[in-house]
């Protein structure tokens, strides 16, 4: 695996599952969207404050999965990943 993974997902609510790496910073969600999972990257600024669509994982943003499934979330987010 990766630099980054792999990654680990927990559970918000039902229709949510927040994204970290290894050690623990946060990438991103899962949000359910009609009967898909879609992964919204966000990133951190200097100050603390949330940057959607950024981090690490930009690239992969509006990623769809059919599940919330850790081992494939972290297989095809970081697939490009050193």
């Amino acid at each position: 695996m990766s630099l980054f993974g792999p990654l680990r997902l927990q559970v918000v609510n039902s229709n949510v599952h927040s994204v970290h790496l290894a050690n623990g910073a946060h990438v991103g969600n899962l949000k359910r969207i009609g009967t898909v999972w879609k992964f919204k990257a966000v990133g951190y600024d200097d100050t603390g404050a949330v940057e959607p669509g950024g981090g690490p994982l930009t690239d992969q943003h509006n990623m769809v999965f059919a599940q919330p499934d850790a081992t494939e979330v972290s297989a095809r987010l970081l697939a490009s990943r050193p």
